[in-house]
């Protein structure tokens, strides 16, 4: 979320983070890092927290919405943030119960899933220009992704980024699961540079996770497979991300483009986080006018992608050259 955040900055976008239910101290050092990063200048906190009674966490996502839609009604575009609807769902069945309304599944009541529902469709794209987007935030217990409370959010929205302990505890960092995560929109949401970009990645991916499943039972395996398992290895690495450091569009097309096309697929993964870093920079310095149109046009034309492929693969000469040893 923090991240997402710091990504607006400079595209005119005003962020609303909305805190239910955490503590001051979490609220506190995520103002802290948004200063930090230039992001308050654009962000409103909107911040009820663990501490404050049960209407307060209620009514504390309405706030947020509320303010949103002032800047929206002027044209602006809005992102904003409700961390997280599983505490918001907790303080309005506690409100619920002590007014003595009858308790539905899991004591929540029945009308929690339209209370979410009004409340998230309330994003949109406004007839004067303005717009909303709301990112929930949903809570797992044991990263059961069938709960009550997740799956009614499911339902609502566009689509769901699942993160998943296993991976976080791994170093997978952003811990996305590649299977839960769905997009309902699919590449409608992406600029056409992604798009082309992006290709078969989620595929591989997918192949890459099953093929790791069953090369545990055993040792014996042929090339094709082991090439295809580091090829896998090294796409994971490079989804490794630091975090509050966003990306640019054009440093995530030449990350893609390099990797899909299996350029990065002998590097060491030790060594993939510096031979990344040094690669966009290589890449900004010797084609500029690529990066800048990826940037500006959100297109990637063919010629643009060959001179990608070309770069990498000249930077690749020269990182081998460099570090004979990782060669």
């Amino acid at each position: 979320a923090a991240d997402t955040i710091i990504n607006q900055k400079g595209k005119d976008v005003i962020c609303i983070y909305v805190a239910i239910g955490q503590k001051r101290s979490t609220v506190s050092s995520l103002v802290e890092t948004l200063t930090r990063n230039g992001a308050m200048d654009y962000t409103i906190v909107v911040a009820a927290t663990a501490s404050e009674a049960s209407p307060l966490q209620y009514i504390a996502p309405y706030s947020g919405c509320a303010m949103g839609e002032y800047f929206m009604y002027k044209g602006k575009d809005v992102l904003i943030i409700y961390d997280d609807l599983s505490k918001h769902a907790v303080a309005y069945r506690a409100l619920s119960l002590l007014i003595r309304r009858p308790p539905g599944r899991e004591a929540y009541p029945g009308d929690v899933f339209y209370l979410h529902s009004r409340l998230l469709e309330r994003g949109c794209q406004h007839r004067t220009g303005g717009s909303i987007t709301i990112l929930p935030i949903v809570e797992t217990k044991g990263g059961d992704i069938t709960g009550y409370i997740p799956t009614n959010i499911i339902s609502i929205t566009d689509g769901q980024i699942f993160l998943e302990s296993d991976l976080f505890f791994s170093g997978q960092r952003p811990a996305v699961n590649v299977g839960l995560s769905v997009s309902r929109v699919g590449g409608d949401a992406q600029t056409k540079a992604m798009k082309k970009a992006a290709g078969g990645i989620r595929l591989d991916l997918a192949q890459y996770r099953e093929m790791e499943v069953f090369t545990q039972f055993s040792s014996d395996l042929d090339e094709t497979t082991k090439r295809q398992l580091i090829y896998g290895q090294s796409l994971m690495r490079l989804l490794r991300q630091p975090q509050y450091h966003p990306m640019s569009q054009h440093d995530q097309v030449i990350t893609l483009v390099s990797a899909l096309h299996h350029v990065m697929q002998d590097v060491p993964l030790d060594d993939m986080g510096r031979f990344h870093t040094e690669l966009i920079k290589y890449a900004e310095k010797n084609m500029s006018d690529v990066c800048r149109r990826v940037d500006t046009t959100g297109q990637l034309s063919d010629p643009d992608r060959e001179e990608i492929l070309k770069v990498a693969k000249e930077f690749l000469e020269k990182y081998r050259a460099e570090n004979p040893q990782n060669a």
